[in-house]
C-alpha cells in the first residue's frame, strides 16, 4: 500500500522515443523524453537532438517505456511540430523498404523528406564568460574575434568571415576553441518561408457606383493616380483579385503612385499568404465515349480488383490505356480517396497533365525532383491534408503523406526507370507502389504494352489478375515493321550506315504527305568513340575506365559517367599521329546528316544535352503535337508514353546496339524498346510504319517484335529465365565494391565471398570486375548473389550481409571499402 510517507520515492513513467536521423546509421537511436515534452508529440511528429554534438532534426518512429540496457539516453531538446508530417503508413513503408533493399530508415528519410523538412543546423561560436577580457595572449586575427564576441556574446560563421575579411576562418576558430576563449554550438533553423504576395483591394467606402462616380467627377490632381485605378476597376472585373505585381506590371504605373492612392484610402494593400504552385479550378468532366474494347477492360478490372488488389492491365500501344485510368481516377474522386499516378520519368509527365488536367482540372497535382524545396513542402502538405486529390508524378512521388489513398497507377510498369539506382535507397518504385497500397487496402494498376517479365510471371500464376486489349483504339492496325539490312549498303568511305536509301525515300513519302516522322537512337553525343587511324588509339577518361564521347556542338569530348569535359585531341598519345575516325554516330550526328540531305525540312532533337529548363521538354513536345517540326530525332526520352497523332513514320537507326548488351535481361529490354518505339506510329487514321535498321536481322526478339507477339516473346524469354535461374525463378542481390585502390578493392572482394561462402556459396557469383571497372577515380568489383525465392534464406543472405560488412570494416585495410549491395537488381 502506498501511503503518505513513501509517496516521494514512487518514480514517475519514464517515456523514450526512437528518433529517425537523415543519416547512414546502423540502427536507429533512442532518447529521453524529458517530462515537460511527454504528450506534448507523437509518431512522425519532427524533434531537435543532438548526436555527436551536432543538432538535427529527427522523426519519431514510436514512443516507448523500454529503457536502453547499454547507455543513458540524452534528452530531446525539443519539440518541432504540433502534429505528424508523416503517417504511420509512411514510417511502415520506410522500414519495409530499409529491410528489403538493404539500407538504413535514415536514407529513406533522407530520400523521402524535402530538404525544408530536415532543418538546416547553423554552427554557432558562444563567448565563454570564464574567459574573462585579458586577450593579450592572443594574435591578431584572434583578438578581433574574441572581442567580437566579448561585445555580442554569440557569432554565425558568417560573421565571424566578416569580422577576418577572409573565408577560411576554421584555423582561428580552432585556436580560440583550444584556448577556452568561446565553444560551438549547433542552432537548428527553419528554411520553409510562405511565400506572400501584397493584393491590391478596393475600399469598401467606393464600393457603390454612386460613391465612385462623386470620387472619379471630383478628381482635381494626380491624373496619373487616376489613370492607375481605371485600370485597376478594369483589371478587377476581368480577372477578379488583383496584385500589386500585376497591377503596375500591365498598367505601366510606379509604385509610388499606388502608394499615393492607398494614403488616400481609396485602395488598400494587403499581404496574404499565396501558393507557390497555381492550380486550376476543380472540375470532373468525362466527355468522350470508350469503345467497346475499353469498356469491357474497365469493368474486368473493376471486376477483379474485388479479388486482388493488383491488376495488370496488359494492352498494346494505343490501345486507350489512360481514358480506362481517367474514367477509374473519377470514380476514386466520387468516393472521396487519392489517386497516385506514376509515371517513369518526369519527362513523360507534361503531355499526361494536360490530358488529365481537362478531366480534372485543380484536382491535379505534380510532383517530382524538379520542383524547389519550397514547391515540394507545400504540395507535401496538401497531400497530407488530402486537399489534393490527383498526384502525378515519378518515383518520388511515392513518398508523399497520403491521408486515404484509393487506387495507384503504375504506368509503363515495365520502365527500368522506376528503380533507383544512386544514392541509397535502391528501391524500386513499383513493388514498393504494391506493399504501400497494401497498408491502406488500396488498389494497384499496372500498365503497359510491353509488362515487365516479373509482373507477367506473376499475372499468369495468380498472383495479379490479368486484363488484356489485343485492339488499337479505332481498330486501328499496328503498325507495319519492316527490317532493313545494313550489311547490304555499302558506303564509298565504309562508315556506318546513318539514314538507309529505303528510309530516307520513307521520310520524303511521309513529311510530302504533311505527316511527321520519329528517328530513334539510343546514343547522344556526334560520335560514341574516335579512333586513331593508325594504332586504334581511343581517348578515354582519366576518371572512368570508358570512352570518351564527341559532342560537337560543345566543340568537347565528354564522358558519360562523371560529366567530365575534355578538349578535342588531335594527336594521338600513343603513336603522335593526327588523322582521327569518329565511329558510329549519336543523335547529334544524326541531326547534322539530317539537315544536309533534307535542308527544306524542320528537325529538331530531343536528348538530355538538347533539352534546358524545368520546361523545356514540355516546349519541344507541344512544338511536335502544333506540327512545327517534320522530324524529332531522340533517344528514350521521345519512346516513353508519349501519344503523337500524326507520326506515320518512325525510324529506329541502329537496333544491333540494342540487343548487343551482355546482360540476362537485354532480349527482354530490347523487345521492350523496339515495341514502344514502334507504337509511336500510325496512332490516328491510318495503320503506320516502322524501318528497323539492323545487321543482325536473323535475331530472334526482331521475328517477336515485327509479329507485336509479346505473349510471343514471354514464353521464348520465360524458358531461358527458368534453364539459367534468372528472376523471375530467381531473386538477385548485387554487392558492389567501391575504392581508390585497385588492389585493396579486389582484397576486400575476396575477402566478402570467402565470408558468404559457407552459406550461400551454391548460389554466389564472382567476385569479379564489373563492364565498366572504374568510375570517377573508384576502382569497381562485383559479386553476384541469385538467391531462391525463400523468404527464410533472404532472411539470413540479409543478415550474412551486414555481419560481413561489419567484419570487412573492422579490418583496418579494407574500413573505407564502400559496400553497396542492390536487391532485385537492374543491372
Amino acid at each position: 500500500m502506498i501511503t503518505e510517507s513513501n509517496e516521494l520515492f514512487i518514480s514517475k513513467p519514464v517515456w523514450f522515443a526512437e528518433v529517425l536521423l537523415p543519416l547512414a546509421l546502423p540502427r536507429n537511436y533512442t532518447w529521453s523524453v524529458p517530462e515537460h515534452f511527454i504528450g506534448k508529440f507523437e509518431s512522425g511528429c519532427r524533434v531537435e537532438v543532438v548526436l555527436k554534438n551536432k543538432k538535427y532534426a529527427g522523426l519519431v518512429k514510436r514512443i516507448h517505456q523500454e529503457a536502453p540496457s547499454a547507455f543513458t539516453p540524452r534528452d530531446i531538446l525539443n519539440v518541432l511540430d504540433s502534429e505528424p508530417i508523416v503517417y504511420k503508413e509512411q514510417l511502415a513503408l520506410w522500414e519495409w523498404i530499409a529491410t528489403y533493399y538493404l539500407c538504413s530508415e535514415g536514407e529513406v528519410m533522407q530520400a523521402a523528406l524535402p530538404t525544408h523538412f530536415k532543418l538546416s543546423s547553423e554552427t554557432v561560436l558562444l563567448y565563454n564568460d570564464e574567459a574573462g577580457e585579458d586577450f593579450s595572449h592572443l594574435d591578431n586575427d584572434e583578438f578581433m574575434v574574441a572581442e567580437a564576441l566579448l561585445i555580442k556574446k554569440q557569432l554565425k560563421l558568417p560573421e565571424v568571415q566578416q569580422v577576418l575579411d577572409a573565408s577560411h576562418v576554421y584555423p582561428v576558430i580552432k585556436r580560440l576553441i583550444e584556448k577556452k576563449i568561446c565553444f560551438v554550438w549547433e542552432d537548428m533553423h527553419a528554411t520553409y518561408k510562405e511565400k506572400k504576395e501584397i493584393f491590391v483591394l478596393l475600399n469598401p467606402e467606393f464600393q457603390s457606383d454612386e460613391k465612385m462616380g462623386e470620387l472619379l467627377n471630383n478628381w482635381s490632381r494626380a491624373p496619373k493616380q487616376m489613370e492607375l485605378l481605371l485600370a485597376y476597376l478594369h483589371f478587377q472585373k476581368t480577372e477578379g483579385e488583383v496584385t500589386q505585381t500585376m497591377l503596375l506590371k500591365k498598367s505601366g504605373a510606379t509604385a509610388a503612385q499606388l502608394k499615393g492612392l492607398a494614403d488616400k484610402h481609396i485602395l488598400i494593400l494587403e499581404k496574404r499568404s499565396v501558393d507557390r504552385v497555381k492550380q486550376q479550378a476543380r472540375h470532373v468532366t468525362l466527355n468522350f465515349e470508350l469503345s467497346e474494347a475499353q469498356e469491357t477492360a474497365l469493368k474486368e478490372i473493376t471486376e477483379k480488383l474485388k479479388e486482388k488488389n493488383v491488376c495488370l492491365l496488359h494492352g498494346v500501344t494505343s490501345s486507350g490505356k489512360t481514358e480506362i485510368y481517367i474514367r477509374l481516377i473519377a470514380e476514386m474522386i466520387a468516393s472521396g480517396k487519392q489517386v497516385l499516378y506514376m509515371l517513369p520519368e518526369i519527362a513523360l509527365t507534361a503531355q499526361i497533365i494536360r490530358r488529365l488536367q481537362k478531366h480534372f482540372g485543380g484536382n491535379i497535382v505534380i510532383y517530382h525532383s524538379k520542383f524547389n524545396q519550397n514547391e515540394k513542402v507545400e504540395i507535401w502538405n496538401k497531400v497530407k491534408s488530402g486537399e489534393a486529390k490527383v498526384v502525378v508524378g515519378a518515383r518520388s512521388a511515392l513518398f508523399l503523406p497520403f491521408k486515404e489513398p484509393g487506387l495507384i497507377i503504375c504506368d509503363e510498369e515495365h520502365d527500368t526507370s522506376y528503380k533507383q539506382n544512386e544514392p541509397a535507397p535502391r528501391y524500386h518504385a513499383r513493388d514498393a507502389a504494391v506493399y504501400f497500397a497494401s497498408l491502406f487496402g488500396a488498389k494497384v494498376i499496372l500498365g503497359s504494352a510491353t509488362p515487365s517479365m516479373e509482373s507477367y510471371f506473376n499475372a499468369l500464376s495468380g498472383k495479379y489478375s490479368l486484363v488484356e486489349i489485343n485492339e488499337r483504339y479505332g481498330n486501328i492496325s499496328l503498325p507495319a515493321i519492316e527490317l532493313v539490312d545494313t550489311r547490304q549498303i555499302r558506303l564509298p568511305d565504309k562508315s556506318r550506315v546513318i539514314i538507309s536509301p529505303q528510309l530516307q525515300e520513307a521520310i520524303e513519302l511521309s513529311v510530302s504527305q504533311n505527316r511527321q516522322v520519329i528517328l530513334f537512337q539510343n546514343r547522344r553525343g556526334y560520335s560514341p568513340y574516335q579512333v586513331c587511324q593508325s594504332c586504334g588509339w581511343i581517348p578515354h577518361c582519366k576518371n572512368c575506365d570508358v570512352s570518351l564521347t564527341y559532342h560537337k556542338t560543345k566543340a568537347k569530348l565528354v564522358c558519360h559517367y562523371c560529366g567530365t569535359n575534355y578538349p578535342l585531341v588531335n594527336t594521338c598519345e600513343a603513336c603522335g599521329n593526327h588523322s582521327f575516325v569518329q565511329q558510329n554516330f549519336g543523335t547529334e550526328r544524326i541531326e547534322e546528316f539530317l539537315q544536309e540531305i533534307f535542308p527544306k525540312m524542320r528537325i529538331s532533337r530531343m536528348d538530355v544535352d538538347s533539352i534546358k529548363g524545368k520546361h523545356g521538354h514540355d516546349a519541344l513536345i507541344q512544338m511536335f503535337e502544333q506540327h512545327r517540326i517534320d522530324i524529332l530525332i531522340g533517344t528514350q526520352m521521345v519512346v516513353k508514353g508519349l501519344d503523337f497523332d500524326n507520326v506515320e513514320l518512325v525510324g529506329i537507326l541502329d537496333a544491333d546496339a540494342i540487343l548487343g548488351f551482355t546482360d540476362f535481361r537485354v532480349n527482354e529490354r530490347g523487345f521492350q524498346l523496339l515495341e514502344q518505339v514502334s507504337g509511336r506510329a500510325g496512332r490516328k487514321e491510318r495503320q503506320g510504319k516502322v524501318l528497323i535498321q539492323v545487321r543482325k536481322t536473323d535475331h530472334p526478339v526482331l521475328e517477336k517484335v515485327k509479329a507485336h507477339d509479346y505473349r510471343g516473346f514471354y514464353q521464348m524469354e520465360i524458358e531461358n529465365r527458368k534453364q539459367f535461374f534468372y528472376p523471375p525463378f530467381s531473386r538477385i542481390v548485387r554487392l558492389l565494391f567501391r575504392h581508390k585502390d585497385l588492389e585493396t578493392v579486389h582484397g576486400a572482394a575476396r575477402a566478402f565471398a570467402l565470408s558468404l561462402q559457407p552459406m550461400l556459396g551454391r548460389y554466389l557469383m564472382g567476385p569479379a570486375q564489373p563492364i565498366v571497372p572504374k568510375i570517377r577515380n573508384l576502382y569497381l568489383m562485383e559479386i553476384m548473389l541469385k538467391l531462391p525465392k525463400d523468404a527464410t534464406i533472404m532472411q539470413q543472405c540479409r543478415h550474412l550481409i551486414y555481419t560481413s560488412t561489419a567484419l570487412l570494416h573492422a579490418d583496418k585495410k579494407y574500413r573505407s571499402v564502400s559496400v553497396i549491395p542492390d536487391v532485385d537488381a537492374m543491372n
